[in-house]
């Protein structure tokens, strides 16, 4: 008897649940959806994408910064700017125009977020993450009309 009034008060609670929204997403923020034709590049972790080095050019030292106002500091390879770690979806992009979060629509790519940027990327410019140096080459240099959802 007593297994019976909790199998039905578990049906009772999951219904509840299901018919008051729970899991909705009713708590999305508003996104304006525009298209913009874009410069699409590709980079990937490796030296000559993201601006590193071997300090002193020896392999069991850490890697550093080959250029720019860090040159020559620690650089932790594979982490975007905003501390997270690259991969697949990852967009670097002009923070200006498209602050960290802002999520990417790219044909032939797929749907990516921008976590991170670069010395080369302004404007209208955007660079795609790959997991090897062969796959961003594979790519090269693309126009296209990339969706972007901003948040309002």
């Amino acid at each position: 008897m007593q297994k019976g009034r909790y199998l039905c008060l578990a049906i009772i609670i999951v219904i509840s649940l299901l018919a008051h929204g729970c899991g909705k997403g009713q708590y999305k923020t508003k996104e304006k959806r525009i298209v913009r034709k874009m410069l699409v590049t590709g980079y990937d972790a490796g030296k000559k994408s993201t601006g590193w080095k071997r300090k002193w050019g020896l392999f069991f030292l850490p890697p550093v910064y080959a250029y720019g106002p860090n040159e020559g500091k620690r650089k932790e390879v594979g982490i975007t700017s905003d501390g997270s770690k690259a991969k697949k979806g990852t967009i670097a992009a002009d923070i200006i125009r498209y602050p960290y979060g802002t999520k990417m629509y790219v044909p032939g790519y797929g749907w990516g977020e921008v976590h991170d940027i670069g010395s080369a990327i302004k404007g209208e410019h955007i660079d795609l993450f790959f997991t090897s140096e062969k796959e961003a080459k594979k790519w090269g240099k693309q126009y296209l009309d990339v969706i972007i959802l901003l948040k309002e």
